[in-house]
């Protein structure tokens, strides 16, 4: 996994200079890499570095981190996306927060992005997985403040051929812009992710946007290709645990040590007393 890990370092600068090169150019092709890394149960912080052109704004570059937080996951859930290598999505709520600098091309001021999400999951029927994702971007752009709202809708499910699982889903995001005061961009896609291994995944999939906030409307193409990276920092116990069954001998010997004057003395309460203080000393 290190090994993996000192790659993605190197691929993030790569693709960060992509997004900055191409954020002067006018090509549809919108690369993008998610590294992921889950820091305990109900906690995970992810690095995104990507090129994005959305909202009627030009072709700029996103590079930032975000924190996600889970609550516990849901057995239905779980049996729907078991082969899936992104385990937020066996998570019923998602909250993150994250931290996005844009730079920009042609000596225009930077924007510095806030972006809160609150995320649900939820099992439908024949195993598919509806997502809704609300997140709001909090732009700060040469001392002006501008919002977007964002309300995302998604569905999924994952295939089996062979011994391989592909997930196709599809999707529709609508934009609210206050630099507009309404709904001024509406996104539908279509993607399929592939699983490689167990901490790579690849992602392509096809935009169509129609933006109407700016005179006159158009209507954008977009190809795409998401590469994430999954990890996970596991913790290692300071001492070996003791096991369950013996735990409850310890337990149950114990207290009939502590209760032992009140009782009549046995050769049986002798051998627990002796039994729970060699467990104690192991």
């Amino acid at each position: 996994m290190a090994g993996i890990a000192r790659k993605s370092l190197v691929l993030t600068p790569l693709v960060i200079l992509s997004c900055l090169y191409g954020s002067s150019q006018t090509a549809q092709v919108l690369p993008e890499i998610n590294t992921q890394v889950k820091l305990s149960s109900d906690l995970r912080i992810n690095f995104q570095a990507k090129a994005t052109k959305e909202g009627g704004d030009p072709e700029q570059a996103e590079i930032g981190p975000r924190l996600d937080f889970y609550l516990k996951p849901l057995i239905r859930l779980q049996n729907v996306t078991q082969f899936d290598l992104d385990d937020a999505k066996t998570r019923p709520l998602v909250f993150s927060v994250g931290y996005r600098y844009m730079p920009q091309a042609n000596g225009v001021a930077e924007i510095n992005r806030i972006e809160p999400v609150v995320t649900f999951h939820f099992p439908t029927a024949a195993k598919f997985l509806l997502s809704d994702r609300n997140r709001a971007d909090l732009d700060w752009q040469n001392r002006s403040f501008s919002w977007r709202y964002r309300n995302c809708v998604e569905i999924e499910r994952t295939f089996r051929i062979g011994s391989y699982h592909p997930a196709p889903n599809v999707g529709v995001e609508p934009f609210y812009d206050s630099r507009y005061d309404k709904w001024s961009d509406t996104a539908i896609y279509a993607g399929c992710l592939f699983p490689i291994g167990r901490h790579l995944g690849f992602e392509p999939y096809y935009q169509r946007q129609n933006n109407t906030g700016k005179s006159p409307n158009s209507q954008l193409n977009q190809l795409g290709l998401i590469l994430n990276l999954y990890f996970s920092v596991r913790q290692h116990a300071t001492s070996d645990p003791v096991p369950r069954g013996q735990s409850k001998l310890v337990s149950f010997s114990f207290y009939r040590c502590m209760l032992n004057p009140l009782w009549n003395s046995s050769s049986a309460t002798d051998l627990e007393c002796s039994a729970y203080t060699q467990c104690s000393r192991e």
